[in-house]
């Protein structure tokens, strides 16, 4: 009888130990919690909030949050995000699936050890291959806006159009990308052109 708890106990050591256990918890448990525990967000272009706390285990050398735990925990919130508005659940229905194709982060200032936050994710439109979303994290201390993220998602399998028409059972056009969103996703392609042409390849090959 013992036989049995010490493996479960060496494989859950092993999980977290050889695999980056706690993310692949914590996503789906997000998006879960989402789809089954809270109500349908039927705005598309809402913000959705998500909190969480600085915890000693997302600490850098100075004492703040690794800069790298905002990406992790914009992750977490895209994720729960995309479920709750429903568009995870519209890319699996179409065989689709969204990867992240880029992220542009600037950090504005530190969150601290027990610091609470929320990331405040919304939707900022969409293009013939991919949406673009933000997420802002907040201090809960004072509201301060500590760091600012940009994403763009790829629809592998199908177009944002289609996913967008499969959940509103209608056209909907996508709204007008700001300003800097527009410059940011001019950069990218053009970063993509040079590395190209630094490959060899043709102009037609497409990046994810």
């Amino acid at each position: 009888m013992v036989e049995l708890p010490v493996a479960a106990l060496v494989l859950a050591l092993a999980f977290f130990a050889l695999l980056d256990g706690w993310y692949l918890v914590r996503v789906p448990c997000a998006a879960l919690r989402a789809r089954l525990l809270q109500p349908r967000v039927r705005d598309l272009l809402a913000e959705q909030r998500y909190g969480s706390r600085v915890l000693p285990s997302d600490l850098d050398l100075l004492l703040h949050m690794n800069n790298a735990r905002y990406l992790r925990e914009a992750d977490v919130a895209r994720a729960a995000h995309l479920a709750r508005c429903g568009v995870l659940g519209a890319l699996g229905r179409l065989g689709a699936r969204g990867v992240l194709a880029a992220s542009c982060a600037r950090y504005r200032r530190p969150l601290r050890l027990f610091e609470p936050f929320e990331v405040r994710t919304r939707l900022l439109g969409w293009d013939d291959r991919a949406f673009y979303l933000e997420a802002r994290f907040v201090s809960l201390r004072d509201g301060f806006v500590c760091a600012l993220l940009r994403s763009r998602q790829h629809v592998v399998g199908a177009s944002p159009d289609r996913v967008v028409q499969h959940l509103c059972q209608r056209r909907v056009e996508p709204p007008d990308l700001p300003e800097d969103l527009q410059h940011w996703i001019a950069y990218n392609e053009a970063s993509s052109q040079l590395l190209r042409a630094e490959s060899g390849l043709r102009d037609t090959t497409k990046d994810q």
